[in-house]
């Protein structure tokens, strides 16, 4: 399957919930101040180079934990060597909101606990290959915030990076969430719409996706 899903809410897969315009413009607004300061550091914003010395096109930072490929640390040995800042309490309220909204569950909402953020900045070319979220060692469900440009979020199965996959529309405010079946399937940004975004919310362009999890690690 590779088909465009619409604007209204939609369950592209078992546990994976898209709710479109979950975030209001001042949310946006205010989102995307709060990462302009977190990109100042401790830990500022970069390129993460990949195992086999490949460089992501796009830019990332980290609050919690820090990730490189393919695992977590409170230091972040390959940028600077830095302590990472503590994960916003904010973000915490955010995501259980996040939870409770996409499944329907106050429950499920209150349980969730995410510990560390990726904020992701897709400039100009910047794409996302097929990959999975895999090294958490909790099962509790991602979420994913859009801002500014739309993009096609490619959402797969578990098993292949290939087909069969849906092609969905994340735009400005969007709430993704992917859990329980789907927690472990593989996904990826093929390509960023520009000029779709509004300059209104602080971005005069680009797409910045904040993506909160559950570590379950301890120090």
């Amino acid at each position: 399957m590779n088909a465009l899903i619409p604007r209204p809410r939609s369950q592209p897969a078992p546990g994976a919930v898209h709710v479109p315009g979950w975030l209001s413009p001042e949310e946006q607004a205010e989102l995307v101040a709060a990462c302009r300061a977190w990109a100042r550091g401790p830990v500022p914003m970069r390129r993460t180079r990949l195992p086999r010395g490949g460089v992501m096109s796009v830019h990332t930072m980290c609050l919690g934990w820090h990730w490189r490929p393919y695992a977590y640390s409170r230091i972040a040995h390959d940028v600077n060597g830095a302590r990472v800042a503590e994960f916003p309490e904010r973000l915490g309220e955010l995501g259980r909101r996040a939870v409770a909204d996409a499944y329907e569950d106050e429950a499920a909402g209150a349980a969730y606990a995410p510990d560390t953020v990726l904020v992701n900045f897709y400039g100009e070319g910047a794409t996302m290959g097929m990959h999975q979220d895999k090294d958490e060692k909790s099962g509790a469900p991602v979420v994913s915030l859009s801002i500014g440009d739309a993009c096609v979020f490619r959402f797969g199965n578990t098993e292949t990076r290939g087909k069969p996959y849906t092609d969905v529309e994340l735009a400005s405010g969007d709430l993704f969430v992917f859990g329980g079946p789907s927690r472990y399937a593989f996904h990826g940004v093929p390509k960023v719409l520009p000029g779709t975004g509004d300059p209104a919310v602080g971005l005069s362009g680009g797409r910045l996706n904040l993506t909160l999890r559950v570590t379950g690690l301890t120090d």
